[in-house]
């Protein structure tokens, strides 16, 4: 009785570890972020009248297309993240999870995420999930060990997922105010992802990665680049206000922390080193969940 129990608890001991292995297989902190956009873009695309039922719908497609396609970009990587020290413990390198089982399963849960939003949420919404999946995956992915202009063309899908909760919401990706959305969560990700490489350069360097602070010895590339699109943050964030979008809760909190951002990316631009690269970097972590909680606030008042 005592072995079969013991070996009751070591079956299930692994079952355990496995499933969190896979579920390490799809970046859980990403894929969260896109639901959190993607919820942005629904609410506001839904002007106040919210179908919670669609909401819920939207939410599994887009968790299931985002969680397959991180668990993807692992499996394509997965040579890469075996030589930096802040990846190499991941499930692919660190051998806990097989590749071809790895790829199963981020394959299956890419198809039947956008088969999901297809049939249940609606084509459009579909669309933009599988434009965001293929730019990250055939685009972005490989254009990392390229090109420096990887940061521009990986901003993109970032930025899709509000375009995605509002096409989800709305059935079109024709708004302005979409499209304003989208463009905060760009300028956002650009420094965001030019902090985070300069802070780790060496272990980019080591891998192949092709990121910004690379043949830019001075810095001035990459202090443009954090400067510039933190301070277009501003007009967009004005310009929602100014439509009607949200209102003074949001345009009062959004425009404190983009002016907190843009005074650490001057302090970057200045002096382009380690030590004023990490509170861009630590800023922007903070940044885009910070704005998201404004709109929800200024959404539940209003």
């Amino acid at each position: 009785m005592e072995n079969t129990q013991t070996t009751g608890r070591s079956r299930l001991s692994i079952f355990l570890s496995s499933a969190s292995d896979y579920y390490e297989l799809t970046k859980p902190g990403i894929t969260f972020s896109v639901l959190a956009s993607m919820l942005v873009g629904f609410l506001l695309g839904s002007a106040g009248s919210v179908d919670y039922m669609l909401m819920l719908h939207a939410i599994i497609g887009t968790w299931m297309i985002a969680a397959g396609t991180a668990a993807h970009n692992m499996f394509l990587e997965r040579g890469l993240d075996g030589l930096m020290h802040r990846t190499n413990k991941r499930p692919f390198p660190d051998s806990r999870i097989e590749p071809k089982h790895g790829v199963t399963f981020s394959l299956t849960l890419m198809f039947f995420g956008l088969i999901y939003l297809l049939s249940v949420v609606n084509v459009v919404a579909g669309i933009v999930s599988l434009a965001t999946t293929v730019i990250y995956l055939f685009a972005y992915t490989p254009l990392k060990r390229i090109s420096a202009l990887n940061v521009f063309v990986g901003a993109v899908p970032g930025a899709l997922p509000v375009v995605g909760g509002w096409a989800a919401a709305t059935g079109t990706v024709f708004e302005h105010g979409m499209w304003i959305l989208f463009g905060i969560v760009f300028c956002w990700q650009i420094p965001h992802v030019i902090a985070i490489a300069w802070v780790t350069r060496k272990d980019y360097e080591h891998a192949g990665f092709q990121m910004l602070p690379k043949n830019d010895p001075n810095g001035l590339k990459a202090a443009t680049w954090v400067l510039l699109p933190a301070i277009l943050l501003l007009p967009s964030i004005i310009k929602l206000y100014t439509m009607e979008y949200l209102g003074m809760i949001f345009l009062i909190g959004s425009l404190l922390v983009t002016t907190w951002f843009i005074w650490y990316s001057i302090r970057f631009a200045i002096s382009r080193n380690t030590k004023t690269a990490k509170p861009v970097m630590f800023s922007s972590f903070v940044y885009l969940p910070l704005v998201w909680i404004m709109i929800f606030i200024d959404w539940i008042v209003l």
